[in-house]
């Protein structure tokens, strides 16, 4: 595996770590800033770096590269599989009605299931639903067949919409998957919070999909103000410090969800994924340090029971995370390369949410407020 890695900073010019012509059609990551990736010469200008180059687009809240953390910028990882080989699909959730399931159906039934060693997602993040998105990729996928990792694309903390694409300018609604095959490729992964339950555990009411409408019988959003207070003017970015823990009917595990908006018309709260009625619920919070221990976590079970050391790290983590760590963000990085190594690149981005399964199963899941890895080694 041979791995290029780039950032442009604004109106700056590129910055490369290696000679870019180097690479034989590689599969290009690019994260970025969403103004900077609605520049009309973007794609070209990266295509002309990398004519042979598969160019997957997607914008971000935050660019992670290395061990650096950016805001305003792109940044580029270009990798060259040496034994393995990828195929790269994609979906629009507009031309499916905003149907995610839809989306996911029509994505998975694109790729042939023989050899497919994993499944990696860039999705839009301002209008999906994740975990709809999931359970329609995951109708076509047999028990253990493969595994799927992602995230949703960012628009930093604004909220207005998100860009992707692949082979072309990035753009509103697009759903990228990149399938991988290989006989030596291990691929491993892992997530995990580190955010603490407080306040009283509640009962969801009245929900649809990934609108929560009540709790305990009382508009969802009037009991959300409440415990935010005077920060309930700042919603729904105030929302991000203080996400929900859901524990659904059955279900051995909670799972974060965060308010990517609000309808106070209303009176609900649309969220990253599912909220099913009769789930259990808490507010929840962390600190700096317990989301930086998360992340060390996180990165010691993707490296649990791997054969071969990772020759590349995607990373995935929520932009509520990098809002509590503010300037102190890249310790979470830190404590990454910690554990899989310094001298591994790394590459990824802040996202609207996260996609992994729990370390017991393939079976994936959008989580929120996490950092989520997927490493790679051929």
């Amino acid at each position: 595996m041979k791995i290029v890695q780039g950032k442009k900073i604004k109106n700056n010019n590129w910055e490369f770590d290696f000679d870019v012509s180097e690479l034989k059609n590689p599969l290009v990551l690019i994260f970025g800033n969403r103004f900077l990736l609605e520049d009309k010469n973007i794609y070209q200008e990266i295509k002309n770096m990398f004519p042979e180059g598969h160019l997957v687009f997607g914008s971000t809240s935050g660019e992670i590269l290395s061990n650096n953390v950016f805001e305003g910028s792109i940044t580029l990882t270009a990798i060259e599989f040496e034994k393995s080989t990828f195929v790269i699909k994609k979906e629009n959730i507009l031309t499916h009605n905003k149907n995610a399931k839809q989306a996911g159906l029509s994505l998975i039934k694109q790729f042939k299931h023989e050899g497919l060693k994993h499944l990696f997602i860039i999705s839009e993040g301002s209008c999906v639903n994740g975990s709809d998105l999931i359970e329609g990729v995951e109708a076509e996928i047999k028990d253990d067949m493969f595994a799927i990792t992602g995230g949703l694309c960012g628009d930093d903390a604004r909220f207005e919409k998100t860009l992707a694409s692949y082979n072309e300018q990035p753009k509103q609604g697009e759903i990228v998957g990149i399938g991988f095959y290989g006989e030596s490729m291990e691929i491993t992964f892992a997530n995990y919070g580190g955010w603490t339950p407080f306040g009283p555990v509640r009962t969801i009411t009245k929900s649809e999909g990934n609108v929560l409408c009540e709790i305990d019988n009382t508009p969802a959003l009037d009991i959300y103000k409440k415990y935010l207070g005077e920060k309930a003017e700042q919603l729904p970015q105030a929302a991000l410090l203080y996400p929900l823990s859901v524990k659904a009917p059955g279900a051995e595990r909670s799972i974060v969800r965060t308010i990517l908006n609000i309808d106070e018309q209303k009176n609900c709260m649309i969220l990253a994924g599912d909220v099913p009625v009769g789930s259990k619920v808490q507010l929840m919070m962390a600190t700096v340090d317990n989301i930086a221990n998360g992340a060390l976590k996180a990165a010691g079970l993707a490296m649990e029971n791997r054969k071969n050391k990772p020759e590349l790290g995607i990373l995935v983590s929520c932009v509520g995370r990098k809002l509590v760590m503010d300037q102190r963000v890249e310790e979470e990085i830190e404590e990454v390369q910690h554990v899989i190594g310094k001298e591994i690149p790394i590459s990824g981005f802040y996202s609207y949410g996260e996609m992994a399964p729990f370390t017991t199963n393939k079976k994936c899941i959008l989580h929120n407020q996490t950092m989520t890895l997927t490493l790679i080694s051929e």
